[in-house]
């Protein structure tokens, strides 16, 4: 190797680490789990339903089947939606690292409720409660650009601390 192509290695290790500097921490709320202890994976195997109708509910990730990523530890139903996670965890992670999608939008860092969510372009996307999720849908692609200007100033900010209303957690069953 030439000292170009190691200065090339070298600046790219670098890029790595500081884009990973400054990512943002995962919501994480009194389960101890990112989304709640629900399987990530298997929200894409699951029916959507149309626009201004409730979601079906998440699956619940098995306590013992864990891995971690961005600083959390995220719970799956079954060993291969862990393997399919580890495969490519950003494509399954929930999206402002699990932060309510329309509060993004709005500049700021909220819950984001796992039983609220929707995915849009195969990226799951979570809202904080039913009333939000309504004005999410409104204009989903509007608040989606929304939230990618607002989400490059914000994300490394903490992750919040808040619960999410109204909500307990079925998940992790095991």
């Amino acid at each position: 190797m030439n000292r170009f192509t190691l200065s090339i290695a070298a600046a790219a290790t670098a890029l790595s680490f500081a884009s990973q500097a400054f990512a943002g921490d995962q919501y994480i709320d009194g389960t101890g789990f990112a989304a709640s202890g629900y399987d990530v994976v298997a929200y894409f195997d699951l029916p959507q339903n149309a626009v201004g109708q409730s979601q079906p509910a998440p699956v619940a990730g098995d306590k013992d089947i864990t891995a971690e990523y961005n600083g959390a530890k995220f719970a799956f139903s079954s060993e291969a939606n862990k393997t399919a996670f580890l495969a490519d965890p950003a494509k399954y992670a929930p999206q402002y690292d699990g932060h309510c999608a329309y509060g993004v939008s709005k500049g700021g860092k909220v819950p984001g409720n796992p039983t609220l969510w929707r995915i849009v372009d195969d990226k799951l996307y979570l809202n904080i409660t039913k009333n939000v999720v309504g004005f999410w849908e409104e204009d989903i692609p509007g608040n989606i650009d929304l939230a990618e200007g607002n989400w490059t100033s914000i994300e490394s900010a903490p992750a919040s601390d808040r619960a999410i209303p109204k909500f307990t957690s079925a998940a992790p069953v095991n």
